[in-house]
């Protein structure tokens, strides 16, 4: 049931019009009654007429919108939410795959549900909310969840704390909605892979990488390998598996290199051709004694999540690739990154472009990466299409 009616000024409608989920704190004229963060409310244009139904919050976005039509939020919206999600992915066959079992039900507007996360590992589900209207409804969710899954989950796990405003989350503690499973192993185009849903980044793994992961398998057999930013191995495992001769991985977290070395162990993955370093991945590029690569991955974690912190993000991912160029042997490969939403493709490009020709090299873009089908951009938010990469050929 919703709380009140938001009102916008006039000639601020057309975004909502267009689908777009957002409305912003600027576009309001009045609220009808007092609301609270979280509460369910109609969005109503300037003379009055139903617009859409959303989350309220107090903040520069002040309603994220569930739906465009005038229908009751109840246990069958969730239902069918999920239900359509759960299909879609079914139809791209991402689930029923025997060589991967883990992936994106929701992926927030790219499913029509801002601010909601949740993903699949094996018979676990993560829920992971975003905005304070979704968390209070996580219990509905759920509901729908084990509804539509069926025994396909044996265990339900809520990783919100995190990602929800300050003042809300300080009360809050992440915990086990349904089942428990302490011990959780993935597969991912027949890799094998340790989750750890409570204490791993993330809702546990990096289930965005895995197309981007694949590709660099196809060309990894016989060549050396390094994977910075690597937390669990993803790269380091595909290169290893395709046939890489040498891999080196590297991450600040000891942490993480604990979770490569168990990943190598499950995969049965020795160290005659791995190296793990524990070490600032800008310090390891600038060692001298560091040799060249045939491929070199760079997948840094978000170096900017504001549009105020874009200039130094900007600036850093300059620095960190032209240090990664001049660690690929020539006409070896570059395989880079950049999950900062506000650094868009084309800054992305532009700044990749600037590292070449501050370092010298020739460089070709191959491939141009982005997030796979389980992670979809609702055409209407293109604010959704949050990973960008480069393949580069360096000469």
């Amino acid at each position: 049931m919703t709380k009140a009616d938001i009102i916008l000024l006039p000639g601020r409608s057309s975004s909502v019009e267009r689908m777009h989920p957002w409305i912003f704190s600027g576009a309001i004229k009045r609220i009808s009654e007092e609301v609270q963060d979280g509460d369910l409310v109609r969005v109503l244009d300037s003379k009055g007429d139903f617009l859409a139904i959303g989350h309220y919050y107090d903040g520069s976005i002040s309603v994220k919108i569930i739906t465009f039509e005038e229908e009751a939020i109840d246990d069958n919206f969730w239902e069918n939410k999920l239900a359509a999600a759960f299909e879609r992915r079914k139809w791209l066959h991402i689930f029923e795959q025997n060589h991967t079992n883990a992936f994106r039900l929701v992926h927030g507007e790219g499913d029509d549900l801002p601010g909601l996360i949740i993903d699949i590992y094996e018979d676990v589900l993560v829920l992971q909310a975003h905005s304070v209207g979704m968390y209070l409804s996580l219990p509905e969710i759920s509901k729908a969840a084990q509804k539509v899954l069926g025994d396909r989950i044996t265990a339900i796990y809520d990783k919100s704390k995190d990602c929800l405003p300050a003042q809300f989350a300080y009360p809050l503690q992440n915990g086990w909605l349904l089942g428990e499973k302490e011990h959780i192993a993935i597969k991912e185009n027949d890799i094998h892979f340790h989750i750890d849903v409570v204490k791993g980044q993330k809702t546990g793994f990096f289930l965005d990488q895995r197309d981007n992961r694949a590709l660099l398998g196809t060309y990894s057999k016989d060549k050396t390998v390094l994977n910075t930013f690597c937390y669990s191995g993803g790269f380091s495992l595909a290169a290893l598996q395709a046939g890489a001769t040498q891999v080196d991985s590297v991450d600040v977290s000891s942490n993480a290199i604990e979770l490569v070395e168990k990943n190598l162990l499950l995969n049965e993955y020795f160290s005659d051709n791995h190296q793990s370093y524990v070490e600032d991945v800008m310090k390891f590029l600038r060692q001298e004694d560091v040799p060249q690569y045939d491929i070199v991955v760079l997948d840094p974690p978000a170096f900017a999540k504001s549009v105020s912190k874009r200039h130094n993000a900007v600036q850093g991912y300059k620095r960190l690739n032209m240090l990664g160029l001049e660690k690929v042997k020539p006409g070896g490969l570059l395989f880079t990154f950049s999950c900062s939403q506000v650094v868009d493709a084309p800054l992305f490009l532009n700044t990749v472009t600037a590292a070449a020709i501050e370092c010298g090299r020739k460089v070709k873009v191959i491939h141009r990466l982005s997030q796979p089908a389980d992670h979809p951009v609702n055409i209407f938010h293109p604010e959704g299409s949050y990973l960008k990469g480069l393949v580069l050929i360096v000469e």
